[in-house]
């Protein structure tokens, strides 16, 4: 693991961090912005990212959201973590509505299907999860609600 994600890990970490989630995101935000949607936080964290288009669930305006995202041969795993905080980040909802999604990474975009994973195959998918990013399972212990996590798989 390199020094950056390693510090990533570090500070993602932290017990009070949920708290400054509103901040954060302003901060990628920006980031994002200056550099012409090329970079994020999870970037310069070497972090594997997507991001997600996806329609509003009621207003069908198209969202979008970067997200920490694993590999899984050809599909892409994401989890709706939220740093572990109590409530559910909104593009889950949006996530859940939609019967397809736009995905983009590295300068290319390509649409997905999602699906909630539960049961042996949220799991296996867990696992991999882990495996990206260690701090997920503190995450689930700081929160009552499962994590949800969608498997994305091209269209």
């Amino acid at each position: 693991m390199g020094v950056r994600k390693r510090l990533a890990v570090t500070i993602g970490s932290i017990e009070w961090m949920p708290r400054y989630l509103p901040q954060i995101v302003k901060c990628d935000s920006a980031i994002q912005k200056v550099t012409g949607q090329r970079y994020s936080l999870l970037d310069i964290a070497d972090l594997p990212n997507i991001t997600l288009d996806v329609p509003g669930r009621k207003s069908g305006i198209v969202r979008r959201t970067r997200l920490l995202s694993a590999p899984d041969g050809a599909d892409r795993l994401i989890a709706g973590s939220y740093f572990g905080a109590a409530s559910m980040p909104q593009w889950v909802y949006n996530v859940r509505a939609a019967d397809t999604i736009g995905v983009s990474h590295g300068g290319r975009q390509w649409d997905c299907v999602p699906t909630e994973l539960s049961g042996d195959e949220r799991a296996q998918a867990w696992q991999v999860l882990r495996s990206v990013w260690p701090n997920f399972d503190l995450y689930e212990q700081r929160t009552q609600r499962q994590i949800p996590v969608f498997r994305l798989r091209p269209r």
